[in-house]
């Protein structure tokens, strides 16, 4: 049975910089379903792609299910949508799905569904044949539930199923999809406010290690391919001038729990041989031999490190300005870029925008594109925690 299978690895939808010389030490990693690293709401983005030590919203479940526990509203449901590659083509998106329900003082649930739509495609087996129009399409659905343990800390554990369907069936064959599981495990810390002279303070923590699971495998006889196991930590300080002026700052920095590709045998190239033998590595065990297996040593685990800084500044709980700045190595991919972006509240309901501006050679996949989130409230208000 005649098959085409198209694999969209790793980075090269997230960017453009997978074109590097076998000699060089440093190597980019890739994974399968690399749109689980694509920022999937417009708060988020607008900050330079942060989001696990922010305040709580209906979109933590991506970052940090665990501020679901601190989560003002009782229940939310929050729809967003990201263009991609919109200078080139206008049917590739992205599209999130996601209601939560606080369930008593120390307790949440949570599900998401998201949705990668590659567009269309047009194949023709021969001049004489119909064209098929295919539509190649990554998603996954999650679940999550979060306790707090403490006062001011909460932990989460979320099961995700996923399914990436890139295979492009010929002559109107049938073409099964891939799937697979991960479980993400997560903590959140906020402070009670800190009395200054002249503001209060409030102090966030966060931490999720998410995509914990087994390989993905698109074809019986083809490779299994690490699915994008990643570590996030960040801190985060509010600045509460009066009861209507916020200032929130924030720090992250991810690591992808991958191993990192390189010349197993020592013959000066990253040859089939190698590739075997890194295929060989178990999803579990390469979580652990992500942190020190770079050929570079220390200063190449580093460059594996991406990092964000942003800030938002908030007017009566009504009206949010955002901005930030992510940033990865040269040798690691090369995003950089500046975000800035918006959010407005009108009773239940809030709206937010983002905008990215690229500070790389690299131009990003989302260079010019609006990110739209949609948040509708309902049910009781929790007390401030």
């Amino acid at each position: 049975m005649k098959k085409i299978t198209v694999l969209f690895l790793g980075f090269s939808l997230l960017s453009s910089s997978l074109i590097f010389s076998q000699e060089e030490r440093d190597r980019v990693i890739t994974t399968a379903v690399p749109f689980l690293l694509i920022s999937a709401d417009a708060r988020a983005a607008g900050m330079g792609d942060q989001g696990v030590a922010t305040s709580a919203d209906a979109f933590s479940q991506q970052w940090n299910p665990a501020k679901y526990a601190f989560i003002n509203n009782e229940q939310g449901i929050g729809v967003s949508y990201t263009p991609y590659l919109s200078n080139i083509v206008n049917d590739i998106f992205l599209g999130n799905l996601t209601y939560f329900n606080r369930l008593d003082d120390r307790s949440a649930v949570a599900a998401s569904l998201r949705y990668f739509s590659l567009g269309s495609i047009e194949t023709q087996g021969g001049f004489e044949e119909q064209p098929l129009i295919l539509s190649p399409n990554e998603l996954t659905l999650d679940i999550s539930y979060a306790l707090r343990l403490a006062d001011n800390f909460s932990m989460a554990v979320a099961g995700r199923y996923l399914r990436s369907d890139l295979k492009l069936a010929v002559n109107s064959e049938d073409a099964t999809a891939a799937s697979t599981f991960g479980v993400d495990v997560a903590a959140f810390y906020q402070s009670q406010n800190i009395v200054f002279t002249n503001f209060d303070g409030r102090v966030r923590a966060g931490a999720n290690i998410s995509n914990i699971g087994p390989k993905i495998k698109y074809d019986e006889v083809g490779q299994e391919n690490f699915i994008p196991t990643n570590l996030k930590a960040g801190v985060g300080f509010d600045f509460i001038f009066d009861a209507s002026n916020r200032l929130g700052t924030y720090l992250e920095f991810n690591k992808l729990l991958v191993p990192t590709p390189k010349d197993f045998n020592g013959d000066g190239q990253i040859d089939q041989e190698d590739e075997q033998e890194y295929n060989n590595i178990g999803s579990i065990s390469g979580i652990f031999k992500s942190f020190g297996d770079a050929p570079g040593g220390f200063g190449e685990e580093l460059r594996e490190v991406t990092w964000a800084l942003g800030a938002e500044y908030v007017f009566q709980e009504q009206f949010s300005l955002r901005s930030g700045y992510f940033n990865e190595s040269d040798t690691k991919g090369s995003r950089k870029f500046v975000a800035v972006g918006a959010g407005f509240k009108y009773a239940p309901v809030v709206i937010d925008v983002s905008y990215l501006f690229s500070t790389s050679k690299v131009v990003s996949p989302l260079e010019g594109t609006l990110r739209f989130g949609l948040i509708f409230h309902f049910g009781d208000d929790y007390a401030n925690n």
